[in-house]
C-alpha cells in the first residue's frame, strides 16, 4: 500500500512536466511548423530525454551499487555501466555532458551537439535516426527534424527547451506515465500517426486490473507478456508495471512487436531500460517475430477497420498455422489478430483484447467473421466480452469491448460466457481529450472486475451458455401456393415436373400478341421471348392452345388460372409460365410453353444447440410452428454472433392508464381555465 502510495506521488510530481513540453510546440508554431507535424517533431526530442534521465539514473546506480565513479576508476565504471545494458552515450556517461550543459555555451552549441547526438552507441543512433545510412530506415528521423529545426534558426531554442525536461528522478512507470499523457496529446492533433493505436490510461489501468486476477502462476516465477500491437509500448508496459506494483509479480519479461516507425523506436528505447524486454519491428502477422514462443498474458488494441490488403497474400499463404479459423473480409484484420493472439497464447494463458463492435456481429452465417468466432467458441476460449462506454478513446467516439480469452477456464465456467455491460460506468472529463470525453474511474473498474470474478448475473452482468450465441441458418425451397394452400404441383405438374401445353395457338404478354404459333417466323418467336423476359412483374400472361383451352397467369396473385372450351375456369393454384425457343425438322424455328410451380429460396434464422440430434429437433420444430408453405429443406450453415444491445435490452416503461387519463383531466381543467 505504501508502495503504490509512493509511486502515485511520483506520478503526480512528474506530470509538471507535461505542461512544459507541449509550451515547447509555441516554438514550432512561431516557426510556421503545422500543428498535425508536432508529434513527429516532437518525438525524437522526447526521446532524447528519456534516454538521458535514465542514463543518469544509471550512473547514479553504478556508483552506488559498485562503488565506482568515473574520475577515480573509469575503465571499471565505464565496464558497469555497459552491464546495465541500457544503451550508452559516451558524452553523458564519461565526461558528464548533458543537453543541459551543452546549451549553456552557444558558440559551441551546434558542434557540441552534433559530437552529443554521434556519442549514442549504434543502435540507439539508428533508432534516433543519427547518422543513418541511404537505404536505412529513418524511424525517430532525428537528422532531418535537427536539420529542420537549424534552417528555421530555432535549434538551439527547441534543444535548450527540452534540455530544462529532468526525468533522472523518476522511474519507469512514472517516466511511462508522462509519455502516456504526451502521446494523448499526439493523438489529438494527428491520429494518422502516434495517437493511431493509443490506449487512454484508465483503460490500461482495467485491462492490467483484470489481468491481475487471472494469472495464476506463482509469484517468484517469470510472467511474459506480450502485445502484437504495441505502439509505444503504453499498453505493454503500463499492464506489466502493474502487475509489479498491485500483484506482487518480481519477475516481468515483455515482448512487444510494432510497424510504426516512431512508435517501434520509442518503445524500443523504452525496453533498452526494463529488464527482460524485446520489441520488434515489422508486421507482425507476417514477420511472425516471437514464432518459437508462448505468452502467460497477451494484451491488445489492434487498430480498428484497417485494410489487411497490401499482405493479402502472406496472410494467405501463412504457413505457420496462425489463422485455422479462417480469413476475415479484407477490409478489417482485427480477427486475424485475435487469431494470432491465440496462436500464441499458452495453453495457461489470458489475453485481453481491445476491439470495436464488428467482430461481434460482422459478417453472415458461413462467412470469414462468422466462421473465426465458430472456430473460438468451439473450443470455449472466451471467458467474456465487456462493453466499454462511448467516447473512452482519444479518436473515436463508438464503443469498444474487452474480449478476454482464457486457454483454460475453471471447470465452473466451462461451456459458459459472461457479458458484462460497462457502458454506463463512466464520468465526465473535466475537459475534453479529443473525443475522449469520459472515463472510468476506480470504482467503476472495481465493478467490472467483481463482476468478472463473480461471474454471476447481476445488473451489469449476464452468464450464457456459449450456444447461446450460436444461430442455424437454415435455408428452404418454398412451394407458393393460393388462398387454398394450392400450388400447380398438386394440379397439373405431377411429380413437380413442368406441364408442357400442347398445341399453342397464340400467346399475350402485356399488350404484345404472337399469333398461329405454328407458323410463327424465327424473328416473331424471338420477339415474344424478348418480350416475356423483359415484361413488367405485373404483366398478365394468356396462352390459348388448339384445342380451345386458355391458360392465364394472373400477376396479382401468382396463380395460374385454366378456361376450357366452355369458358368454365379453374385456379390451378400458384405457378408461372416457361417460354423455351425450340427446333423441329419439319417446321424450324419453334415456341414450347409450359407451366412450372413457383418456388422461392429463403432462409431462417433458428436457435443453434451443440447435440446434434436436438439441434435437428429445434430446426423441424420451429419450422413446424412458422413455416406455412410446402418447402423442402437445403443447406443448414451455423453461425456465430454476439449482440449487447439484444442481451441487455430495457423496453421503455409505459405509462400507466390512469396517469394518461389524469394528465388529460389536468391539462382539460387548463384549458377551461383560459377559455374563463
Amino acid at each position: 500500500m505504501i508502495e503504490q502510495q509512493n509511486m502515485r506521488e511520483r506520478v503526480r510530481d512528474i506530470m509538471h512536466y507535461e505542461s512544459d513540453i507541449w509550451a515547447i510546440a509555441d516554438l514550432l508554431l512561431a516557426a510556421s511548423v503545422k500543428q498535425s507535424d508536432f508529434p513527429a517533431y516532437m518525438m525524437p526530442f522526447f526521446a532524447l530525454m528519456m534516454l538521458e534521465g535514465r542514463m543518469l539514473n544509471a550512473i547514479k546506480g553504478v556508483e552506488a551499487e559498485e562503488g565506482l565513479t568515473v574520475k577515480d576508476d573509469p575503465e571499471d565504471f565505464k565496464e558497469a555501466f555497459l552491464a546495465k545494458d541500457c544503451g550508452y552515450n559516451e558524452y553523458i556517461v564519461m565526461q558528464g555532458k548533458t543537453l543541459r550543459t551543452i546549451c549553456n555555451n552557444d558558440t559551441t552549441f551546434e558542434q557540441d551537439f552534433a559530437d552529443y547526438l554521434k556519442a549514442f552507441d549504434p543502435d540507439l543512433k539508428r533508432l534516433l535516426g543519427i547518422n543513418r545510412g541511404k537505404d536505412e530506415k529513418k524511424f525517430l528521423n532525428m537528422d532531418y527534424y535537427v536539420a529542420e529545426l537549424r534552417s528555421k534558426k530555432i535549434l538551439l531554442s527547441v534543444v535548450a527547451a527540452w534540455s530544462m525536461i529532468d526525468l533522472s528522478p523518476y522511474d519507469n512507470s512514472a517516466i511511462t506515465t508522462l509519455e502516456e499523457h504526451i502521446k494523448r496529446k499526439w493523438a489529438d492533433i494527428s491520429a494518422s500517426t502516434a495517437g493511431e493505436q493509443y490506449t487512454p490510461d484508465d483503460i490500461i489501468s482495467l485491462i492490467a486490473d483484470i489481468v491481475a486476477t487471472k494469472v495464476t502462476k506463482p509469484k517468484n516465477q517469470f510472467v511474459h507478456v506480450y502485445d502484437p500491437t504495441c505502439g509505444g509500448a503504453n499498453l505493454l508496459f503500463g499492464v506489466a508495471d502493474r502487475l509489479v506494483s498491485q500483484a506482487g509479480y518480481s519477475f516481468i519479461a515483455t515482448y512487444g512487436s510494432e510497424y510504426n516507425d516512431a512508435l517501434y523506436a520509442l518503445a524500443a528505447i523504452e525496453s533498452r531500460f526494463r529488464g527482460h524486454s524485446q520489441i520488434s519491428y515489422g508486421n507482425t502477422l507476417t514477420t511472425v517475430p516471437f514464432e518459437d514462443k508462448s505468452f502467460d498474458v497477451i494484451v491488445a488494441n489492434p487498430p480498428y477497420g484497417t485494410s489487411w490488403k497490401g499482405y493479402q497474400r502472406d496472410v494467405k499463404n501463412d504457413q505457420k498455422g496462425q489463422f485455422p479459423g479462417g480469413l476475415p473480409a479484407v477490409s478489417d484484420g482485427q480477427l486475424l489478430f485475435m487469431q494470432h493472439i491465440l496462436w500464441q497464447l499458452d495453453g495457461n494463458g489470458i489475453a485481453v483484447e481491445v476491439h470495436n463492435g464488428s467482430t461481434l456481429f460482422s459478417g453472415d452465417a458461413g462467412g470469414g467473421e462468422s466462421n473465426i468466432r465458430k472456430y473460438i467458441f468451439d473450443h470455449d476460449w472466451v471467458e467474456a466480452i465487456i462493453q466499454m462506454p462511448q467516447n473512452e478513446f482519444f479518436n473515436t467516439g463508438i464503443y469498444t469491448y474487452l474480449w478476454i480469452m482464457n486457454k483454460k477456464k475453471p471447470v465452473v465456467r466451462k461451456d459458459k460466457v459472461a457479458l458484462i455491460d460497462g457502458s454506463h460506468l463512466w464520468q465526465l472529463l473535466k475537459k475534453a481529450k479529443g473525443d475522449k470525453r469520459r472515463e472510468m474511474n476506480a470504482s467503476h473498474r472495481a465493478q467490472i472486475v467483481e463482476a468478472l470474478t463473480r461471474f454471476q448475473d447481476s445488473d451489469i452482468c449476464k452468464v450464457f451458455p456459449r450456444e447461446h450465441f450460436y444461430y442455424n441458418k437454415q435455408s428452404l425451397t418454398l412451394t407458393e401456393v393460393n388462398d387454398q394452400g394450392l400450388s400447380v404441383e398438386q394440379t397439373v405438374c405431377a411429380d413437380a415436373k413442368a406441364f408442357s401445353l400442347k398445341h399453342p395457338q397464340s400467346i399475350t404478354i402485356g399488350e404484345a400478341t404472337l399469333t398461329d404459333i405454328p407458323n410463327a417466323t424465327a424473328d416473331a418467336i424471338a420477339g415474344i421471348l424478348d418480350t416475356f423476359v423483359t415484361r413488367s412483374e405485373d404483366a398478365p400472361i394468356s396462352v390459348s392452345t388448339a384445342d380451345g383451352d386458355t391458360y392465364t397467369f394472373l400477376p396479382e396473385r401468382n396463380i395460374i388460372e385454366h378456361a376450357d372450351q366452355q369458358g368454365k375456369k379453374t385456379d390451378l393454384g400458384c405457378g408461372v409460365f416457361q417460354l423455351k425457343e425450340g427446333k423441329s425438322k419439319t417446321k424450324g424455328t419453334t415456341l414450347a410453353i409450359s407451366i412450372k410451380p413457383l418456388y422461392k429460396t429463403d432462409y431462417e434464422i433458428i436457435p443453434h444447440h451443440l447435440d446434434a440430434l436436438e439441434n435437428q429437433k429445434e430446426i423441424n420444430a420451429f419450422l413446424q410452428k412458422y413455416v406455412t408453405k410446402p418447402y423442402t429443406l437445403g443447406k443448414n450453415i451455423v453461425g456465430v454472433e454476439l449482440n449487447f444491445n439484444k442481451e441487455f435490452y430495457v423496453p421503455e416503461q409505459l405509462e400507466s392508464v390512469d396517469d394518461i387519463l389524469n394528465e388529460i383531466r389536468s391539462l382539460e381543467q387548463e384549458m377551461k381555465g383560459i377559455e374563463l
